[in-house]
């Protein structure tokens, strides 16, 4: 698997002056409800194993820049446009389904415990859906995609629990599920990396903007507070009208995920 880099907060940068990028160390790893943060970092030696410590350590900004994109000359279209996963009602879906409507979607996984990565992602569409619900003369043709990567644990059950901790609507935010196989392909075509761990997830993050029209319109590589990004990526979205400049996906070169 291509290497990833997963941002972690630290309370004193001094800890940080004696690791190079690029080295290995191990470090402490702090969480409460609300953030989480490193201390005692150390660099350790390649060649040994300590057990139940992060090999891991990122000084990246959880806010790099969004990425715009337009339409490109491949033909490349999306092999699971039409593929049929089940939402958090036990019903099918398909990306197809949400045609004619501006579309935010994001990878989690409901176990999650770091409170800046997925909680985080789902506290943003939680956000957008209160902002865009409230908003006079907003859109009406939107819809929030949270697709989970790991199906083993997060059934329909499960991510409709979890919704409800969000106070989600099923009219405008579906959390999907489907076969391991299917999942990893579908991250792979949204540049998602994900690394089982231990029961967990190591991974990346990204948040994408499709628009009504069917176009990549944007991704987020963040975990931040982008929740108003994406309330107004997702008004220009709804109109159907944009296009993109440079695809980080490679189904959507053409600026099409048909």
């Amino acid at each position: 698997m291509e290497a990833m880099t997963m941002p972690f907060h630290v309370k004193n940068d001094a800890i940080l002056t004696n690791v190079a990028p690029g080295e290995k160390v191990t470090f402490q790893l702090h969480v409460t409800e609300t953030e989480s943060w490193i201390d005692h970092v150390e660099k350790f030696d390649v060649s040994q194993s300590v057990p139940g410590r992060v090999p891991v350590v990122s000084k990246s900004d959880f806010h790099p820049e969004a990425i715009t994109n337009s339409a490109a000359t491949s033909n490349s279209k999306n092999p699971l446009r039409n593929y049929k996963f089940t939402n958090e009602l036990g019903h099918s879906v398909s990306l197809s389904d949400f045609r004619g409507q501006a579309i935010a979607l994001t990878f989690f996984f409901t176990r999650c415990p770091i409170p800046e990565f997925c909680p985080r992602l789902s506290r943003n569409f939680e956000q957008v859906q209160r902002k865009l619900s409230s908003m006079e003369n907003a859109p009406t043709n939107w819809h929030l995609l949270s697709v989970t990567f790991d199906p083993a644990h997060d059934t329909p059950d499960v991510l409709k629990a979890y919704g409800a901790s969000y106070q989600f609507d099923p009219e405008h935010w579906s959390f999907l599920t489907g076969p391991q196989d299917k999942i990893a392909e579908f991250a792979r075509l949204c540049d998602v990396k994900f690394d089982p761990d231990n029961g967990l997830f190591n991974h990346n993050f990204r948040t994408l903007i499709i628009d009504a029209s069917n176009h990549l319109q944007m991704v987020f590589p963040t975990s931040g507070d982008i929740s108003e990004s994406i309330v107004q990526e997702l008004i220009r979205a709804a109109g159907g009208t944009n296009r993109t400049t440079k695809s980080s996906l490679s189904y959507v070169r053409s600026g099409s995920v048909k």
